[in-house]
């Protein structure tokens, strides 16, 4: 994995810099121990390792600005870092770069019931938010797996989804306002309690960055009344190619269910032998639908889910009778990546969405690939918006494999963008896609976003090497390419 070259003038300078950094925040919050950097040597992508050069702590947005000046003043590499939960490589430091750890900001600063709104700090945990308004019958809606763990700001940073994005949308949706310091030190707020904001769209340009724009401090995020009912249905086929049609036949009868996932047999068989859900063994593909919104609207609908279920051959079909119940559908869900932990050494979990209609097709070609590289493969997505998460399972001790996963998973990526889909749906680039982004992008297209860096970060100093495929600087966009001795376009003046 090739990264920015360490600056060896930088890492001569490492004490001055460690003693400098102890001025500016409390000395506990440097550390510069070989041993406790080992910590943060890695984010949830765990095949690729390298320990920051000083692990800093900031208390408040003040400190951040305050490092952030002194890392642009001095060029100092910066790589901000929520819980580390990010699978794409988005927090994997930088050997000559200080890691910017965001956990000591984690209070909930106001919750705000008459403008349905919470104002957080960036390493709030995600499920925190909706434990904290419960009693009154509120949620956070964008809940991705590892929302016990994950931290708001980085779901800012990466647009993080969940099951139950379908209905209720992505991270961007559900987002009112912003705190974010700049490279220079610089602190903006963008948006606020209040529902748009003039002008550009900043928070919509911040939010999905992976940390090369800005570092967040402060989130505002929208709240939701609790729904009166939710039911989950649990459906078996004996397909894949079944339930695709029973999901892409869902979602034409116009409805539009909160939450639409799909697992394949060996990623159920994994998830029940861990949570004891009550999964069918017997089935090739599950599907969970839930419902919810007004008892009676809920019954009517879930009546017709089930109708079209059984219309593409369902070989079995529950529906929860009980919050409970319908809790524990989720659960094995939730579990399916631990669950795959439990039965392979290591796994590589990819993540790319496609178009609904594609899924049958992909599914197959994913089987090729499966039996081409020798690794197992185990599915489970997001249906309803074709966000898949291979599964792509191998042992990193026995020479090759790691490289054949990580083969086998640019494969499927590219397969991906081939069918008229993404490369990611929200785990993000990072390093894990950085170098197949030209799949999916132009020149002209990485060049348009390059700037876009630039004009928040010109010295190229926030989180560098992540996302885009080529490592260069932000003056060479505008340099003038002269091929043997021949200016372009002589007959125009050049300054």
């Amino acid at each position: 994995m090739l990264m920015p070259e360490p600056d060896a003038a930088v890492l001569a300078r490492r004490p001055q810099l460690v003693d400098a950094l102890k001025r500016l925040i409390d000395p506990a919050g440097v550390i510069a121990d070989p041993i406790a950097l080992r910590a943060y040597e890695n984010d949830g992508l765990t095949a690729y390792r390298q320990p920051p050069m000083i692990a800093v702590l900031p208390r408040d947005t003040a400190e951040v600005a305050a490092i952030l000046r002194f890392c642009h003043q001095e060029r100092i590499k910066v790589v901000p870092r929520g819980s580390g939960t990010s699978l794409s490589g988005g927090a994997l430091p930088l050997a000559d770069g200080i890691l910017l750890g965001l956990g000591k900001f984690n209070r909930i600063l106001e919750i705000d019931y008459d403008n349905r709104c919470a104002v957080v700090q960036p390493g709030v945990p995600n499920l925190a938010i909706s434990h904290a308004v419960a009693e009154r019958g509120f949620y956070y809606a964008p809940d991705p797996s590892s929302q016990i763990a994950c931290s708001i700001g980085g779901n800012v940073a990466e647009n993080s989804g969940g099951v139950h994005c379908l209905k209720y949308g992505l991270t961007t949706n559900n987002l009112l306002g912003l705190e974010i310091v700049l490279m220079t030190g610089e602190v903006l707020r963008i948006g606020g309690k209040h529902l748009d904001a003039n002008g550009y769209d900043l928070m919509g340009i911040l939010t999905g960055s992976e940390g090369l724009l800005g570092v967040v401090t402060e989130v505002t995020v929208r709240l939701l009344r609790k729904p009166e009912t939710a039911r989950a249905l649990l459906a078996g086929f004996s397909s894949s190619e079944a339930a695709g049609q029973c999901v892409a036949d869902v979602i034409a009868a116009g409805i539009i269910p909160a939450g639409m996932e799909m697992m394949d047999r060996p990623a159920t068989h994994a998830v029940e032998d861990f949570v004891h859900a009550g999964y069918p063994m017997e089935a090739e593909a599950l599907l969970i639908v839930e419902l919810d919104g007004p008892e009676v609207e809920v019954d009517h609908l879930l009546s017709q889910v089930c109708a079209i279920a059984e219309t593409n051959g369902a070989t079995s079909q529950r529906a929860s009778a009980s919050e409970q119940e319908r809790l524990l559908l989720w659960a094995g869900r939730k579990a399916a990546f631990p669950a795959i932990g439990r039965i392979s050494p290591d796994y590589y979990c990819m993540d790319g969405t496609i178009p609904r209609s594609k899924l049958p097709q992909v599914l197959a070609r994913m089987d090729e690939l499966s039996r081409r590289y020798g690794l197992r493969v185990a599915n489970v997505f997001h249906a309803g918006d074709g966000n898949l998460h291979p599964l792509i399972m191998y042992d990193a001790n026995k020479p090759g494999e790691l490289e054949a996963a990580e083969s086998f998973g640019a494969d499927i990526l590219c397969l991906c963008v081939e069918v008229g889909g993404v490369l990611t749906g929200e785990h993000g680039v990072g390093v894990e896609k950085r170098d197949l982004m030209p799949r999916m992008f132009s020149d002209v297209d990485l060049d348009q976003q390059m700037r876009l860096k630039c004009a928040f970060d010109d010295k190229q100093l926030l989180n560098p090497g992540k996302v885009f495929p080529v490592l260069r600087r932000c003056a060479e966009l505008g340099a003038m390419h002269i091929h043997r001795g021949q200016l372009p376009r002589p007959d125009l003046p050049h300054f």
